[in-house]
């Protein structure tokens, strides 16, 4: 049985509000992968996408919290939007997926589904270091990143035009990019706290575009496809 984790960017499943379309385009793909591989499971972790994005700037418009406090509480609306993500794309999966959506992924149980859903857990990091954290714990090497750009850059490619394009790299490398601090809606290939934690575990991570179907079904089926492997 080969158990296989995806983070998934809130901004796949939520770029403003909910997308219906995608959503029921990528249940459709998931379900016929599975129809076709049936020792498989997957365990799908969900951001907070436009949900987090549009309520944490509301709270910073009306608060003068401190900011340390502040950094936390914005934290916690994101994970909050998280949940309301995840419980939606559950919901999609019915039957699939029997087990409630897993908060804290150190307390999560082995699952009877197919399909295993999450979302964020505490302050201090994005879902990408839940996935990690399932990863381990369900024995997964490696973790699929999804998000709205299909490859990682040297650089911003919107601040930079000289970026370039990665097709791999290794984890000290990657982690010069992305740095070793999170804050509350950052935006990155993949989290820094997750990142380091993957290094030390010694896990693939593949970044690829969340919207391109048929790239997500090769990467689950072990073909060639678009990304940057970081390992």
């Amino acid at each position: 049985m080969s158990t296989k984790v995806l983070s998934v960017g809130g901004s796949i499943v939520a770029p403003e509000g909910p997308d219906a379309e995608f959503v029921k385009k990528f249940v459709s793909m998931i379900k016929d992968y599975l129809s076709s591989h049936k020792d498989d499971r997957l365990i799908f972790v969900v951001g907070g996408g436009g949900p987090a994005r549009i309520y944490q700037k509301a709270f910073r418009e009306v608060t003068s919290t401190p900011d340390d406090q502040g950094t936390q509480a914005a934290d916690w609306i994101g994970i909050m939007a998280t949940r309301l993500n995840a419980q939606f794309v559950k919901a999609s999966f019915g039957e699939l997926c029997k087990e409630d959506v897993v908060t804290d992924p150190t307390a999560a149980k082995d699952f009877t589904g197919s399909i295993l859903l999450a979302a964020g857990w505490k302050p201090g990091f994005s879902t990408d270091n839940d996935a990690v954290l399932l990863a381990e714990k369900f024995n997964a090497d490696t973790v699929v990143n999804l998000s709205n750009i299909e490859k990682v850059y040297t650089d911003d490619p919107r601040k930079n035009p000289d970026a370039k394009p990665i097709d791999s790299i290794s984890w000290a490398d990657f982690r010069k990019i992305v740095g070793d601090e999170w804050t509350p809606g950052k935006n990155c290939p993949f989290d820094p706290v997750a990142s380091k934690k993957a290094q030390e575990l010694g896990l693939t991570v593949i970044c690829a575009g969340g919207k391109n179907l048929d790239n997500i079904r090769a990467i689950l089926e072990g073909r060639d496809y678009t990304g940057t492997t970081i390992k």
